[in-house]
């Protein structure tokens, strides 16, 4: 799902192929695509349309894929878009106070990290 951004290389997600057992639930559940089936074992195909939303972490059985769901730069971005001001984040994700910046913003494209 190319035309979808969210996080260039959402830097929580992680795969294990070696733990993989080819059972497809990430496929199934992730709602942007991040995931494909290769020699049946999944594969990260577009980690830039990865949200952070955990859904594929918490239906994956083997324990392959881990991702910190609703922290770091996601939340940032997403407090972003709803007071059109810049990442900044409460204590869901490092900081301290709701004005603490967890990430370093490209401000040419507004993206985090």
């Amino acid at each position: 799902m190319k035309s979808l951004r969210y996080i260039e290389d959402a830097p929580t997600l992680a795969l294990d192929v070696e733990k993989c057992t080819g059972c497809r639930m990430c496929t199934v559940v992730c709602p942007h695509a991040v995931f494909e089936m290769r020699d049946s074992r999944a594969t990260i195909v577009d980690r830039g349309a990865c949200m952070e939303c955990g859904a594929c972490a918490l239906n994956c059985a083997s324990g392959a894929i881990s991702v910190d769901p609703g922290v770091g730069c996601a939340e940032a971005i997403i407090r972003s878009w709803i007071t059109g001001g810049p990442p900044t984040c409460g204590p869901g994700c490092g900081g301290d106070s709701e004005g603490d910046s967890c990430c370093s913003t490209d401000a040419s494209s507004g993206s985090c990290c």
